[in-house]
């Protein structure tokens, strides 16, 4: 005996009944993000734009590449104290086959980096067509670049730190041009998205110092324990009679 035809209806229709509460569902959500984000803006004084097709083409590397990403939406763009001054940043969701799989965040540089850097956490399967080539394990992820002697002259220590700072929702942190970006979980509120920007910060500090961070960093320490050695008297400049020093007794 077979089924009946109002039983196949039924199902028929249960199930569409369950795709528009799911649809409906997704839009509510999706809804409810773009506000928050459009908020999120308004309140850094910072810009926001629904969608933006172009945006993701800036780069290839990182989750861009991974997930095939087609536009950006709910898109802020603003700019962002760090330790060296004020960098230009951008935080969007990308679309990659109808859905958002990712948060980007990306923090501007002010030097162009000489190789594309993924930073990728072990636990994320990371493969892709044409990945760069691996440098091997660097803290708590993996390192890929396309320019293997550049890419290890790029990872010292001190970066290593910084993106294991990043944490553990952070699946890929890469260096591509003058711009430092991570992938975050779309679901993902303003004050996790406030801390992944100042940690993109950091990084674009340690790979794009300022002038006197620079200067900073590469002045000779003095060791410990060692005094200067003492001026030699026969060094000493002694004024001559009559003679004025620059800046005294001139007028201009």
């Amino acid at each position: 005996m077979g089924i009946p035809a109002w039983i196949w209806f039924v199902i028929a229709a249960v199930a569409a009944v369950a795709g528009l509460a799911l649809l409906m569902t997704d839009r509510a959500r999706e809804s409810s993000r773009n506000r928050e984000r459009a908020r999120w803006a308004e309140l850094r004084g910072w810009q926001y734009v629904d969608e933006d097709e172009e945006l993701p083409r800036e780069w290839s590397g990182g989750a861009i590449g991974y997930f095939g990403a087609e536009a950006a939406v709910n898109v802020v763009a603003g700019s962002t104290f760090t330790s060296d001054g004020r960098r230009p940043v951008f935080v969007f969701d990308i679309v990659a086959d109808g859905v958002i799989p990712s948060v980007i965040v990306a923090v501007r540089c002010n030097r162009v980096q000489p190789v594309l850097l993924e930073l990728w956490l072990a636990s994320v399967p990371f493969q892709r067509t044409e990945m760069p080539e691996l440098l091997g394990p660097v803290g708590q992820r993996y390192a890929f670049a396309d320019e293997v002697a550049a890419g290890r002259a790029l990872v010292t220590q001190e970066l290593v730190e910084a993106a294991d700072a990043l944490g553990g929702d952070v699946g890929v942190a890469w260096i591509e041009q003058e711009w430092v970006l991570a992938s975050v979980a779309p679901n993902v509120g303003p004050s996790r998205l406030e801390r992944l920007l100042r940690d993109l910060g950091e990084i674009a500090d340690i790979i794009d110092p300022s002038e006197e961070a620079m200067e900073e960093r590469y002045v000779p320490a003095q060791a410990p324990g060692v005094e200067p050695p003492a001026a030699d008297p026969s060094d000493t400049e002694v004024d001559e009679p009559g003679v004025n020093t620059p800046g005294e007794g001139v007028n201009r």
